[in-house]
């Protein structure tokens, strides 16, 4: 496509082959008319520890969430917008929503799809879709209908795991005790605080958490 030529918003079902991701070039959804904005949003969340008497809860990373994507799109089939080939509205909204929507019994579970448009280049699954139509033939067929889209992104288990990082104190951790080892400093390089040294030593059935045996293999839960 040259420089200049209008490119329009496009929406492909992917299949994930074993954590990676293959767009399906040959079915695509293209917009008539791009959204004049869109949103996208990215969110962290934290675990709370509070203390009995404590003014404030210690916060600590949690996990970060999934990413989301918002934006607005209409569909118009009285002429106004010329795009050829584009089939009447209610033809479009269901090519649309079995890209998005349409629940694959073999998979058992709804399209991961990729948007992509100019600098947008998104992966993920429909969180809603609500349609509103404003315009209609004298026979009620739809000739305009406004569709309100929202998606939550989509990682493959490689991404998957560079994100969460496996070093996170949000997952276990199997430490075999060395010399001079004590539960406290083991808390402590795991969380960052040594003040969970009583959960641990519980967890692993610990009768003293002042001697460690080395060769011990402990299991450092994750924070709740």
């Amino acid at each position: 496509m040259a420089d200049g030529e209008k490119k329009r918003l496009a929406i492909s079902p992917c299949t994930d082959n074993d954590g990676k991701l293959s767009v399906d070039e040959g079915t695509v959804f293209e917009v008539m008319i791009n959204p004049s904005s869109y949103s996208h949003a990215h969110s962290i969340s934290y675990n709370k520890k509070e203390a009995v008497g404590q003014a404030g809860a210690e916060t600590k990373f949690g996990s970060i969430d999934a990413e989301k994507v918002n934006f607005d799109i209409v569909l118009d089939g009285t002429g106004v917008v010329n795009v050829p080939g584009v089939a009447d509205v209610k033809t479009q909204v269901k090519s649309l929503s079995d890209i998005i929507y349409k629940y694959d019994g073999n998979k058992h579970e709804t399209n991961i799809v990729r948007l992509l448009w100019g600098s947008l280049l998104f992966y993920g699954r429909l969180d809603t879709m609500s349609i509103e139509y404003t315009l209609f033939k004298p026979s009620g067929e739809p000739l305009r209908a406004k569709i309100k889209l929202a998606f939550s992104s989509f990682l493959s288990k490689e991404e998957e795991a560079l994100v969460a990082n496996r070093s996170s104190p949000d997952l276990s951790h199997y430490v075999e005790v060395q010399a001079g080892d004590t539960l406290p400093l083991l808390c402590y390089k795991i969380y960052k605080d040594s003040a969970y040294y009583l959960e641990v030593a519980r967890v692993n059935n610990l009768s003293s958490f002042r001697h460690l045996e080395p060769g011990t293999r402990l299991h450092f839960p994750p924070l709740r």
